[in-house]
């Protein structure tokens, strides 16, 4: 998909175009036709960027709404929507298959059993499209994370509001509570949702009536008293070939790359762990991002594990950290035709290379109503504060938030201390950024 000149397009598509976009100034990085060739599954302007600069042909499959940017950005694009898999679900598979596509890589939580059926085509490997459903339905993960031996919390599955309330009853009653003690909290999740979404800690009973009945079915966990922490690892021919730890300060707050001596320190044990969770889900290749805790003894426990990039911007807190670009590093290791040579040469070596630490704050209103958007001294005049994404309210009253809510933007810094930048994004809770 070629366009030559925006006289062409008519001035709605043309008010797309980027002119800082490689494919639009010409120059994009030549692609190797004996490389392979890869559909981004979903909408990611940074992937699309980095497969730009990458010299693998990509194509994007995104809903009907991108296609006035993509052409007025010469980006090769098919038009698919990804509400759910049906009877047409083959259609994009076959249509991959035409146009010579390799690998489907999925950029976002939505896409990730669509890659997994598209896979399964592309790459004559029916099994990917069960393993592409273990990744999304969280109470299948948690089974298979069991029979695998990897130590996971009490868990189950709740339809109703009743079973919320006897799976704490029944959690409390094991953990020998007696009357007037106060409940241990439970966590309920929605089964296929990313990150924070759909998430709730319940503290009292009085909170389960608090959930809305189209969040059931829905699934139900133990508190893990422990320090939370993610992992991002690619994986080509069934081993690491770069992990990276990223340290949480407030979960669904704020979190830094790379982590602390500390928890760095835990680095051996963690890359067991992922090496278990390799051989437990069978992954011979790809970016996966699991959650785990550490408790006060030392035990490390399973929370779950995704099948694409992370959120809050990892990818990117991992190119400023490293300097190679995470796109492009999935790019990398999904490729069937990648080498080995090609892959152990692209990834730099963990923490060692890093140049800095790399964090980021999601902000949410701390006030019922706002006005303005005001960015405070302590944040801006910091010497790691780099930049920001947040913009004026579009209304005065904030919403209520729903579950752990979903953040206005994100403030990113840069440092060389990581006991300043935990320091630092931990300070930003107290602050006011809407007034």
């Amino acid at each position: 998909m070629t366009i030559s000149s925006e006289k062409k397009m008519p001035e709605e598509v043309a008010a797309w175009r980027d002119p800082e976009m490689d494919s639009v100034k010409g120059t994009e990085t030549p692609k190797d036709p004996n490389k392979g060739y890869i559909a981004l599954l979903g909408w990611s302007v940074n992937a699309i960027k980095a497969a730009q600069k990458f010299d693998r042909r990509y194509i994007v499959v995104a809903p009907e709404w991108a296609a006035d940017f993509c052409t007025a950005n010469n980006i090769p694009f098919i038009a698919w929507d990804f509400v759910r898999l049906n009877d047409r679900s083959m259609e994009i598979a076959e249509k991959l298959k035409a146009e010579g596509v390799d690998v489907a890589i999925p950029l976002f939580e939505e896409t990730v059993e669509w890659s997994g059926a598209i896979n399964s085509v592309l790459l004559d490997s029916p099994r990917m499209y069960g393993q592409s459903i273990l990744f999304r339905d969280k109470a299948l993960m948690k089974r298979r994370a069991q029979l695998g031996g990897i130590r996971v919390g009490i868990f189950e599955e709740a339809h109703e509001k009743e079973d919320v309330v006897r799976f704490m009853k029944r959690v409390n009653q094991t953990l020998l509570k007696l009357d007037g003690d106060p409940d241990d909290p439970i966590h309920v999740k929605a089964f296929d949702k990313a990150g924070c979404l759909g998430h709730r800690m319940i503290r009292t009973m009085e909170e389960i009536e608090h959930i809305p009945d189209e969040e059931y079915p829905l699934l139900m966990e133990s508190h893990l008293d422990g320090w939370e922490f993610a992992v991002e690892a690619w994986i080509h021919d069934g081993k690491i070939q770069f992990l990276n730890i990223s340290e949480y300060v407030t979960l669904g707050y704020s979190v830094f790359v790379p982590a602390t001596k500390e928890l760095e320190s835990w680095r051996n044990a963690i890359t067991k762990q992922i090496e278990l969770l390799i051989k437990t889900f069978d992954i011979k290749f790809g970016l996966i991002h699991p959650e785990y805790f550490v408790t006060a003894d030392g035990e490390m426990y399973f929370g779950e594990v995704a099948y694409r990039p992370p959120g809050f911007k990892a990818f990117e807190l991992i190119e400023r950290a490293y300097g190679f670009n995470a796109y492009q590093a999935s790019m990398l290791v999904f490729d069937p035709k990648s080498t080995k040579e090609e892959v152990a040469d692209f990834f730099p070596q963990e923490v060692v290379d890093a140049k800095g630490y790399a964090g980021c704050f999601g902000v949410y209103p701390r006030r019922r109503v706002v006005s303005k958007l005001e960015m405070p001294k302590e944040c801006v005049e910091h010497p790691y504060f780099e930049s920001h994404e947040l913009v004026a309210p579009a209304e005065e009253t904030v919403p209520d938030r729903s579950a752990f809510g979903t953040h206005w933007g994100l403030i990113f810094f840069f440092g060389d201390d990581p006991i300043k930048m935990r320091d630092l994004l931990k300070a930003q809770e107290d602050l006011d950024f809407y007034v």
